[in-house]
């Protein structure tokens, strides 16, 4: 494995992340910089570095560290999927709500069913939204 997932927010390429979801995310196209650096100003960020490449992949957790979380934004660049990376990310934020104790935590998905299914998150209600509970 030549990449690593790092929380430190001094470590995030804003400028990078922001190119990507706008350009190529087709949930945040449009998103200006502004809105960008406040969404991950306002939560718990992991990004996926590559030894060579830098900045990989990210995911953003809203939450309120106790009840609930909102995982969102989780993109991997083009050049780096099928490494794993996704599933990592997806993993380790949850490991992350698993050590706060976050009860629940749900996502919206148009095409990554497979990959969160896989990281025990199931539907609910239209297979749009899947959410992850512990008891």
């Amino acid at each position: 494995m030549t990449w690593e997932l790092d929380a430190d927010p001094e470590r995030l390429d804003v400028a990078r992340l922001h190119g990507w979801l706008t350009r190529e995310a087709y949930w945040a196209r449009g998103r200006s910089r502004a809105t960008v650096e406040a969404a991950v100003a306002g939560s718990w960020c992991l990004g996926a570095y590559d030894a060579t490449a830098g900045q990989v992949g990210f995911a953003r957790l809203v939450t309120d560290g106790a009840t609930y979380g909102w995982l969102c934004d989780v993109f991997v660049a083009e050049p780096h999927r099928g490494r794993g990376i996704a599933r990592a990310l997806v993993l380790r934020t949850l490991e992350q709500c698993d050590h706060w104790r976050v009860g629940r935590v749900m996502l919206a998905t148009r095409d990554a069913h497979g990959l969160y299914r896989a990281c025990g998150f199931t539907d609910v209600a239209d297979g749009l939204f899947l959410e992850r509970r512990v008891s």
